[in-house]
């Protein structure tokens, strides 16, 4: 398939909207777990998630049709997803550093970096196809796919970031949307989607809309309890 081959446009374009809807999943789970980075740090852990979910995804496109075949994989990979999108919604304990309270101490660059490269693994699995069969078996196709993907995720993750700042419900949005792809990842295991197709249609929409209510409701419920000790445990340093 060369260049003058109507069909190599075609898949141009469309490893285009793949990595255009795949950069954005990954540009709101990298600006929700750099969020908490202290300024100068925040730089370097977009390029590093940003390298981590490259990497991923080139193993993947290699992979990819073997790890969907697995049983059960997709299905441990939602509840992995679940997990980290309600731990993006909580705060960082609040630390004491020279006699003042300093929140988001716990936020450190290998966790955020791990957060990224899990969340990024789990989600990448379904668009990592989709990129390989766009490509057709054409090698220059995927690393153009995954070399477009790379502005996408360093602009996007930077603008959510910036967003995140004037507008803080962002961050519940984004662990909303991260629930809801888990939901849809439920549905579509090995082991599930036949039976979801023809008895239980109905949850290929259910459960991508109950997980995503279910980490909002958690996630806030568990923000909630934090910030009350994070206020008791305040109250109690500045009586020292």
């Amino acid at each position: 398939m060369g260049m003058a081959d109507p069909q190599f446009w075609v898949a141009v374009f469309q490893i285009i909207a793949i990595d255009i809807a795949l950069g954005a999943d990954n540009a709101v789970v990298i600006a929700l777990a750099c969020r908490n980075l202290p300024e100068n740090k925040r730089n370097q852990g977009v390029f590093w998630g940003m390298v981590g979910a490259i990497g991923i995804r080139v193993l993947l496109v290699f992979f990819a049709l073997q790890l969907l075949a697995l049983p059960y994989l997709k299905i441990i990979g939602a509840f992995l997803l679940l997990w980290i999108s309600v731990k993006l919604l909580l705060p960082e304990p609040a630390t004491r550093e020279s006699g003042s309270i300093v929140k988001g101490g716990a936020a450190t660059l290998p966790s955020v970096i791990k957060t990224i490269i899990v969340a990024d693994t789990v989600m990448s699995l379904d668009n990592v196809m989709g990129i390989a069969g766009a490509a057709r078996d054409s090698l220059a196709l995927v690393i153009f796919g995954l070399l477009f993907s790379v502005p996408i995720i360093v602009w996007g993750s930077k603008l959510v970031m910036k967003w995140i700042e004037r507008f803080p419900v962002i961050v519940v949005v984004g662990a909303g949307l991260l629930g809801w792809i888990a939901g849809g990842l439920l549905t579509t295991d090995t082991i599930s989607q036949e039976w979801v197709d023809t008895q239980a249609a109905y949850l290929h929409w259910l459960a991508p809309v109950s997980c995503s209510l279910l980490v909002i409701g958690i996630g806030k419920w568990l923000a909630a309890r934090i910030h009350k000790s994070m206020g008791v445990s305040v109250d109690l340093l500045g009586k020292d």
